[in-house]
């Protein structure tokens, strides 16, 4: 009973099996179901004792104490195989099948035990009272961490396909990633330019990668609204484009800390009936973007086409070295390439290897970062545009 998977029991319970239903009311009685359970063994074996005595004595007399020393070694065996060991071990290796039958059973125990089982536990609380000792009778409504969760999901292997497994795992971890984790990074952002000539709009208009565009005044700290591109397909067409009518379909911009949780910001999304949110830092300085598909590729993998600016391709070499942009999140090569760099500072590739270089890299510098290899293959405005990884060489270190 007490071995018994709860989770599988209360599974069983909505199904409406009566034998789960009815130990699972056994079980939010832990008190009583303990008491008669206990009350009823110590009972038996008691008896079992003094019948041993009692056969004992009259075949061998009360002056034969080897007798009685056989007899007392030779019922504390027996019980102790019999009553003890072996029927446990088997209600602990198939404690459903076990539980539910006896159920019908240890309900009729309970009853049966009551009077004589409610004294005993009133005698009990009141010692437990006594030292200031709190019990939680029923544990069919325990909480469970969201590590409890993960493990509980990790030995589900054998039952979920792989995919499924790792979609769980991923929606567990949401409360544990930031929106700046998995955020489009500012400099890769498609904005327009609301200063911009009228061909320039229509033409980025008309060539852009993505439904929903943060439009700016001059820079791109000057966010002054949220443009559905579709709703300019006929303002664009037209020879008159007045930036004003642009401004007319803006929606206002959403900002979200950077620091929010994935989970949280997935309701925010919900709530406000919106798919983009501009990450800003503790400052208001704009960091990038996030959007719902972001989220969503955090829980079912890639699934969207990203604009040429956030392709973040590995180019596998000839040496089983990869070629790879500095600007590609950590947790993406963490999680396509089965890698295992820190995600608990940096973000990108770029911002790792300038945290920890302390200066910014010329072409041909190597280095280590958790026991990968990796080369500076070329460097532009004071970042890291291409990097050479070396995965193998670690797996070797490691084996």
């Amino acid at each position: 009973m007490m071995a018994l998977n709860r989770h599988r029991l209360n599974h069983l319970v909505r199904k409406g099996n009566k034998s789960a239903k009815l130990t699972a009311k056994l079980l939010a009685q832990t008190d009583k179901l303990l008491g008669s359970i206990l009350f009823g063994n110590t009972l038996l074996n008691v008896a079992a004792a003094t019948l041993t005595e009692i056969i004992v004595l009259r075949l061998f007399g009360h002056d034969n104490s080897t007798a009685l020393l056989a007899g007392t070694l030779a019922i504390t065996f027996t019980i102790l195989v019999f009553s003890e060991i072996m029927p446990k071990v088997i209600a602990a290796s198939f404690p459903e099948r076990v539980a539910l039958f006896s159920s019908y059973i240890l309900s009729f125990l309970v009853k049966l035990f009551h009077p004589v089982v409610s004294i005993a536990t009133a005698i009990v609380r009141g010692f437990l009272w006594l030292l200031r000792i709190k019990v939680q009778t029923d544990r069919s409504h325990q909480k469970v961490s969201l590590e409890e969760v993960r493990m509980m999901v990790l030995e589900a292997e054998q039952f979920l396909p792989r995919k499924h497994q790792k979609m769980l795992l991923n929606l567990v971890d949401l409360e544990r990633v930031a929106v700046n984790d998995v955020m489009v990074p500012r400099n890769q952002i498609e904005a327009l330019d609301l200063n911009a000539e009228p061909a320039v709009l229509r033409e980025q208009l008309a060539t852009c990668h993505h439904t929903l565009l943060p439009v700016y005044e001059g820079a791109l700290d000057n966010i002054v609204g949220i443009l559905h591109v579709r709703r300019t397909l006929a303002l664009v067409q037209r020879e008159d484009f007045d930036r004003d009518e642009l401004r007319e379909l803006l929606h206002e911009p959403y900002f979200i800390p950077s620091d929010t949780a994935l989970l949280s910001q997935l309701q925010h999304f919900q709530e406000r009936h919106t798919r983009l949110g501009l990450v800003v830092d503790e400052y208001g300085e704009l960091l990038g973007l996030v959007t719902l598909e972001n989220i969503l590729e955090e829980i079912v993998g890639d699934f969207t086409t990203l604009s040429p600016a956030q392709t973040g391709k590995f180019l596998r070499q000839e040496d089983g070295s990869l070629l790879v942009e500095g600007g590609t999140p950590l947790r993406d090569l963490n999680r396509k390439l089965g890698m295992h760099f820190p995600l608990n500072g940096a973000k990108t590739l770029n911002g790792l290897i300038l945290e920890h270089l302390q200066d910014i890299p010329e072409a041909g510098t190597s280095l280590k970062i958790a026991d990968y290899p990796i080369e500076i293959i070329q460097t532009q405005d004071r970042v890291v545009k291409v990097v050479k990884l070396f995965p193998a060489l670690r797996q070797k270190v490691n084996e």
